[in-house]
């Protein structure tokens, strides 16, 4: 079905070719004004996409999430259809194999990992992204009930507790021992020493709608307006989160691409803008945990039989790479 779908001319804006890009729970093939995505039969625990019916319910579900977000974006859902041994978007015929979501292809010179490669961001657009997020963040607010039940500590340490045991397979090849039982302790001890300041973050309304997954390929900048991609639909509880784990995701990435001054004006922006001062103490445990959860994701590639060998040994890499990040956060805490 992959190398099918990628003959140009399985798509209406007649592109001369079609890029395959993978993550450890898409197929994302790029046509010439519009993307496909596919989501991968996998299940990891936190999310369960092995069933046809599960993959077109959240293909729907991140429709109508990413459209609160980005609305001229994101168009439908489609079937992906099968007739002998050809494989179609949509259409009357055929057998329903899998499900699209179809997505309108943004220039990519507007993402912010892009204009930040080329220079071409100031401080004043992280203030303009702080603005828009915290906006939202407003627009969304979870109930005391929903908070509870996705942010509660038990829940948080549910999800980091997950993250560890997923990644013990790991040890050794893209986290030293060391560097996980650490972050391990570090975290565990988090929970007991600021209990109090956790519990009242639900108590405040701290635990909003949030997009979940907000690193710099997902954030974007054009005409001084931000606008965001791909949430998080496959779980509430990685949606369903402290504005200040929110923000944390950019902060980190910034941090991991080399852009620690933009990663504090972030900050320093959502801060003032919300007056949460309380971010400041939460700041550094969110940003331990969002990149735990990239070296933890990246790690997961390298069992994934449809990428291929010649990519895995960068994989382990950047997995490396992201883990060193979070344990580097340890002597700041």
């Amino acid at each position: 079905m992959i190398e099918n779908l990628l003959n140009p001319s399985k798509y209406p804006d007649k592109p001369d070719n079609v890029k395959l890009v993978q993550t450890h729970i898409s197929y994302v093939f790029i046509s010439r004004n519009l993307v496909y995505k596919i989501k991968k039969p996998v299940n990891f625990g936190f999310l369960d996409f092995t069933s046809l019916e599960k993959r077109k319910y959240f293909c729907n579900r991140e429709i109508i999430l990413n459209s609160r977000l980005s609305p001229d974006i994101y168009i439908k859902t489609v079937p992906v259809l099968k007739t002998n041994n050809d494989y179609f978007y949509d259409g009357e015929n055929g057998k329903i194999v899998d499900y699209a979501v179809v997505m309108k292809r943004i220039d990519e010179q507007f993402l912010v990992k892009n204009l930040l490669k080329q220079d071409k961001i100031k401080t004043n657009d992280f203030k303009v992204i702080a603005e828009h997020l915290f906006k939202f963040h407003n627009k969304y607010p979870a109930s005391i009930e929903t908070a509870k039940e996705n942010s509660s500590i038990e829940m948080l340490k549910f999800t980091t507790d997950e993250n560890f045991s997923q990644t013990e397979q790991y040890i050794g090849i893209t986290i030293a021992e060391s560097g996980f039982k650490n972050l391990k302790s570090y975290t565990n001890d988090f929970y007991i020493k600021n209990k109090e300041l956790l519990n009242k973050r639900i108590a405040d309304s701290k635990i909003k709608e949030c997009h979940g997954d907000l690193h710099l390929e997902h954030v974007g900048i054009k005409d001084n307006k931000a606008f965001f991609l791909d949430c998080i639909e496959f779980n509430e509880r990685f949606r369903i989160i402290d504005v200040a784990n929110e923000i944390a995701f950019l902060a980190m990435d910034l941090d991991y691409n080399g852009y620690k001054d933009f990663s504090k004006d972030f900050i320093d922006f959502y801060i003032s803008i919300s007056n949460d001062t309380e971010i400041i103490t939460l700041i550094n445990f969110y940003k331990i945990y969002r990149a735990y959860v990239r070296g933890k994701v990246t790690s997961f590639l390298i069992d994934d039989k449809n990428i291929p060998e010649n990519q895995k040994k960068a994989i382990i890499s950047t997995a490396k790479n992201y883990f060193t990040l979070a344990e580097s956060y340890l002597e700041e805490s």
